[in-house]
């Protein structure tokens, strides 16, 4: 077999094997069984909330697994093909062979990050929260270089972008922003993003072209509908109503539409301020509470269940999950995929894609790069 066949069955090999890694492969076959069983219980519509989430695990799983399947059994027909020619000297069959590997190859890359995104909020709408940390102008900066990567990205996709909450910086930048991303699979592209960030570049605010390095923390959670339950106490919120901030015209700084609520229990914060009506901006910042906290539930019995992937839902500023390098020429280099990205002008703009695909491949392999030494 030509090196080019190999290739091309070592790339569906592999993306084979991260498919059977993130579905925990006999678990699922097994889960899958149980499904199919309980949907043959005439007793299961009885609660139609359980038997749609029933029906929707099933869907996920019959969709990875036949996946996987369907690939291995295509791939071992077109091998069978290309051998069948080859001794039989049919150049004919052996290329028809080879070009069905090369489609089957770019099927199986498409059908893996699909199947990454097999988490049960995988497929909604999400929040991307973005703070600066400390560093003042410096850290500000790169918080907004962080939004504005992340905004481009989604309308990239086609994804629709409605800024929830803003606060600008001092002199630049900003201070934190929480992006609403509509989309197929907002949630499972963007959830890999969630932790700190690192910046290390000659800082444009200092006169002696001195290195600087900032940090900005970036939270994403889904937006989540009926379906989840979440309880919340009354009693244990907090909320604060404040003069919104940023651009809106004249009503924005005259009457206290924003709304701030504080979780207590949790000390988990949500805001606020895009609309008008206070009304309207409480129950925008309840539904990002909600989804916070079910995101922190997720991770919880994710954690009670023995994941072997170290939780990112609890963020302190030593936990550090990306760096970038921002070089000479505005090339940027993401130290944990060891992606580059060199776009003069455009800082961070272009390769997002990459950057997040990587991380999805990652969640999975739990492989990791070095990002101690940035010099």
């Amino acid at each position: 077999m030509r090196a080019e066949g190999q290739a091309n069955i070592e790339r569906i090999e592999a993306a084979l094997q991260l498919v059977r890694m993130s579905l925990d492969w006999e678990r699922a076959l097994r889960r899958l069984d149980e499904l199919n069983a309980r949907v043959e219980d005439p007793t299961l519509w009885d609660n139609p909330k359980e038997a749609e989430k029933i029906m929707r695990e099933r869907r996920v799983l019959e969709s990875g697994v036949g996946t996987v399947r369907e690939i291995s059994s295509e791939m071992a027909d077109a091998i069978e093909f290309i051998e069948m020619g080859e001794a039989e000297g049919d150049d004919d069959i052996v290329e028809d062979g080879h070009a069905s590997l090369q489609k089957l190859a770019d099927r199986a890359d498409a059908d893996k990050v699909q199947a990454l995104l097999a988490g049960e909020a995988d497929g909604y709408d999400t929040y991307i929260e973005i703070h600066a940390g400390a560093g003042g102008t410096e850290s500000q900066d790169w918080a907004e270089m962080l939004q504005r990567m992340y905004s481009r990205w989604a309308e990239k996709r086609g994804y629709k972008v409605e800024m929830v909450d803003y606060h600008a910086g001092d002199q630049a930048g900003i201070k934190s922003a929480t992006m609403l991303v509509k989309g197929e699979n907002a949630y499972g592209y963007a959830k890999t993003e969630s932790g700190v960030h690192r910046l290390v570049r000659i800082s444009p605010y200092d006169s002696a072209a001195k290195r600087h390095t900032s940090f900005s923390s970036v939270w994403v959670y889904p937006v989540i509908d009926d379906d989840f339950e979440v309880d919340i106490n009354e009693g244990d919120l907090k909320i604060d109503t404040y003069r919104a901030s940023g651009a809106g015209g004249q009503h924005v700084n005259t009457t206290d539409s924003a709304v701030r609520i504080t979780h207590q229990p949790t000390g988990i914060v949500v805001a606020s301020q895009n609309d008008r009506s206070q009304h309207k901006n409480r129950a925008t910042a309840m539904n990002m509470l909600k989804a916070r906290l079910y995101e922190k539930e997720m991770a919880e019995r994710e954690a009670a269940a023995g994941s072997e992937y170290e939780s990112k839902t609890e963020i302190g500023w030593g936990h550090q999950i990306r760096s970038y390098v921002l070089q000479p020429y505005q090339m940027v280099k993401d130290l944990r995929t060891g992606t580059t990205s060199s776009s003069p002008g455009n800082v961070l703009d272009g390769d997002i894609d990459e950057f997040i695909s990587a991380a999805l491949a990652q969640r999975v392999t739990g492989e990791k790069v070095d990002v101690e030494d940035v010099e």
